[in-house]
């Protein structure tokens, strides 16, 4: 069923403001709750949501178009993103398990230096062993690494697809970042593992893990989407993505503990929407706290995602005429 444009812009327009509501009306329980902070995250908030509400309504087709391709293509989304990944390791004798071996390789060097070698000083919080403190911070990091990469090259990886007329070219970054799951499927399933080893089995919080990496898949796609455009005119940007990534697995409180920072970080560092996806697999797994638990973490996160998102549909709508011509 198509929707019209009023009644997408009514339903967008009206999810915001529930969302806005939902803002207002929050209370932060917490004895530390500062009134003047509060309601600073409140006005903040509420602004980004009413330029969002704006935007969308303005440029409203460019913002649907690929949402809308996606949903009428979503069997043959699910089709090319198996075919991606059999085609990644076709010919070699190990085929697949070379995906997961560099990922299990670095976790290992890792626990060795921060944990067997530095000792207390590579510790990341009490009573959490190091290994699986670690463990689920790199999960999601090296989901969001390898899948940021493949879906940033997928125009120039699928330029014989691009020059095809009929083909909706608008399918390939998320064939890239759904064969990048498949893998991050089999580390969940190794970090729950290592969990289990350590005394914190699954429980009705784990369920979160589904949910967290949802928010990971959403964000990392509409990343790609501005990414892919950019890189089939300036190749450079795949060097500076690759920089970027070196510096964000520090900048990502993924080998560190971020209670041990002083609070003004800790805001700063907060503005980086992994930080909120790598706590959350670590609540997932040990901390025993839902994502709701975390408001004003959760509503930054997606109101920043859907705003990347919009840029990024935005700027394929705006570039994707000239891809043959370049590639």
């Amino acid at each position: 069923m198509k929707v019209s444009k009023k009644g997408g812009i009514a339903v967008f327009s009206l999810l915001g403001l529930l969302m806005a509501a939902a803002i207002v009306l929050h209370q932060n329980p917490g004895p530390s709750a500062n009134p003047q902070e509060e309601l600073l995250k409140k006005i903040i908030s509420c602004a980004m949501i009413l330029a969002a509400c704006g935007v969308f309504a303005r440029w409203y087709e460019k913002f649907t178009t690929v949402p809308v391709e996606l949903f009428q293509s979503r069997h043959l989304i699910w089709k090319l993103a198996k075919n991606d990944f059999k085609k990644r390791y076709a010919g070699s004798y190990m085929g697949a398990v070379w995906a997961l071996v560099q990922p299990v390789i670095t976790v290992a060097m890792y626990y060795i230096v921060f944990d067997k070698l530095m000792g207390n000083a590579g510790r990341g919080v009490e009573d959490v062993p190091f290994v699986l403190f670690l463990t689920a911070g790199l999960v999601p990091w090296f989901y969001f690494n390898e899948a940021l990469n493949n879906g940033t090259n997928a125009m120039r990886e699928y330029d014989y697809l691009v020059k095809k007329v009929v083909f909706k070219i608008s399918i390939l970054p998320i064939i890239k970042v759904i064969a990048a799951s498949f893998v991050h499927v089999f580390f969940v399933g190794v970090l729950l593992v290592v969990a289990a080893l350590y005394g914190y089995y699954p429980s009705v919080y784990t369920v979160q893990i589904v949910y967290y990496s949802f928010c990971l898949f959403v964000f990392v796609l509409a990343l790609c989407y501005t990414t892919c455009s950019i890189v089939v005119f300036f190749k450079d940007l795949t060097q500076i993505i690759n920089i970027v990534l070196q510096i964000g697995i520090w900048a990502t409180p993924i080998l560190w503990n971020i209670d041990t920072v002083p609070y003004g970080w800790v805001i700063l560092l907060k503005l980086n929407p992994l930080v909120y996806i790598v706590n959350g697999y670590r609540s997932a797994v040990y901390g025993r706290e839902w994502f709701f638990q975390d408001f004003f973490s959760t509503m930054y996160f997606w109101i920043v995602t859907v705003v990347l998102f919009g840029i990024g549909t935005a700027v394929f709508k705006r570039l994707k005429v000239h891809f043959s011509d370049v590639l």
